[in-house]
This record gives structure tokens, sequence and C-alpha cells, in this order.
């Protein structure tokens, strides 16, 4: 039979463990390339902040809020710092939902979706 005192050091050592395999998720996912499509919506982030369609923001599924990344178009070359404030994209092959104001900048509002690099900043 455990003590307290052995139940709670089990306890801490999975969280440490949980929180290490969650840091090293989101540094092997800060460091790739993918697709990437643009949203626009008037309500209000997964992080509580109301979506401003012209900021440079964008969403991703396991990336802290505030995590600024340079997202560099593959096809034309340009590049844009945008800051997560959301979750995202929810369509299997995406890695990236981009502002629409950051997909302008990046020159692909038309087509909707393009291939994209991303690091972080």
């Amino acid at each position: 039979m455990n003590t307290p005192k052995q139940t709670a050091l089990v306890a801490v050592t999975i969280a440490a463990g949980l929180m290490a395999g969650a840091s090293a998720a989101s540094a092997t996912a800060a460091g790739q390339c993918g697709r990437a499509s643009w949203y626009a919506l008037h309500s209000r982030t997964a992080s509580g902040e109301r979506m401003n369609p012209s900021a440079m923001t964008a969403a991703h599924r396991t990336l802290p809020f505030g995590t600024r990344l340079r997202v560099t178009n593959k096809n034309n070359g340009r590049s844009v710092v945008v800051r997560i404030n959301d979750r995202g994209p929810f369509i299997k092959g995406r890695v990236l939902d981009l502002s629409r104001g950051a997909a302008s900048q990046l020159g692909f509002v038309d087509s909707g979706q393009t291939s994209v690099c991303m690091a972080r900043v």
C-alpha cells in the first residue's frame, strides 16, 4: 500500500513526464512544413480574444497561445510573422489556419490554401 507521500511523488513524476512530452511535441510542430489555409471569423478565438481577420494571427492544434511563428509560402517565398491565438485547423492534412490578413501577405487568398514552412521566432 502506498503512503500519501509516495502517491504524491508518483503524480508529480507523471505530470512532469506529460509536460515534457507536450513541450517536445510543440517544439516539433513549430519546425514543420505542410498545407495551410486561411479563415476569417468574427467571433472569439480559443484563446478568448475576438478574431480580427486583418491581424497577423493563426490557429495551430498544439502550440501554446502567444507563440510567434515565421510562416513562409513555399510557392512564392513570401513570409510573415504570426501569433498563435486559436486552435485548428480541423481538416486532415493541414498544419496551420491563418487569418485572412496573413494569407493576403503570403499571397494565397484567392487559392484558399498553400504549402508553407513555419519556424518559431
